[in-house]
């Protein structure tokens, strides 16, 4: 795991902040993992042998855990099945071990999903957004008082009303309001709604935004919803949709 911090990280396709345990007694390899998480809007909690990932995940009660099979004072197959007696956390196992046995080892003791050593920080991160989406069935619908914005059917509702929406406009609006008060630079909303190779110039992201407060706020002249971070950006502020 080599690779250098993201400027902005991949984008979990969530509709709510997740809390991700990460349990790996490298503390490189554990604080990349967690930074390329924190990155991509994870809450983050850390342990580093197997009994801590136990205390941890019964204290945090995390929605996701990235287990680490070889630790100290208890292994990551063991805490695995200790785990699947108690929740149904998903649960994505990574070892260095390679074999087949290796993995079906795993996935028997109830991993969700395997991911083998040495592994790029953004594909553990693309697939804890894959388990997420999977152990999350359903609609995904964020409430902003009188916005609704559904992330499965990809309508936006103002006063019961669809808004029409062009697909840059929504999601620009879908990286703002699954991160509601998080302050974005136009650079790093420009990255996590249009991908990294996407170069556009902040009057771009400008006039998604301005697009956005026309057909979402009641006053555009004072935006409740999406609000101006000077010397910043842009952020989402869930509690002022009126």
């Amino acid at each position: 795991m080599n690779e250098t911090p993201p400027a902005a990280a991949p984008r979990p396709i969530v509709s709510m902040r997740s809390r991700v345990l990460v349990v790996e007694d490298n503390s490189r390899t554990q604080e990349a993992i967690a930074l390329y998480l924190r990155h991509a809007g994870y809450d983050v909690d850390l342990a580093a042998t197997g009994p801590d990932a136990l205390a941890v995940a019964a204290e945090r009660q995390p929605d996701l855990i990235v287990l680490d099979l070889m630790l100290p004072g208890l292994s990551g197959l063991d805490v695995c099945r200790t785990l699947r007696a108690r929740t149904d956390v998903p649960i994505i196992m990574v070892t260095a071990r390679t074999t087949e046995e290796d993995k079906l080892e795993g996935l028997r003791s109830g991993a969700d999903d395997y991911v083998t050593k040495p592994f790029s920080p953004r594909e553990l991160v693309a697939r804890v957004g894959t388990v997420l989406r999977r152990a999350r069935p359903g609609p995904r619908v964020i409430a902003a008082g009188a916005v609704e914005i559904d992330l499965t059917s990809r309508e936006v509702r103002r006063d019961g009303a669809v808004v029409p929406m062009t697909p840059a406009e929504f999601r620009l609006l879908e990286v703002l309001a699954a991160n509601p008060g998080r302050a974005w630079t136009r650079a790093d909303l420009a990255e996590r709604a249009f991908g990294h190779d996407y170069e556009a110039l902040d009057r771009t992201i400008d006039a998604h935004v301005m697009n956005l407060r026309r057909k979402l706020e009641r006053d555009r002249a004072r935006p409740e919803l999406i609000q101006t971070v000077f010397g910043v950006g842009y952020r989402f502020d869930a509690g002022r949709g009126q």
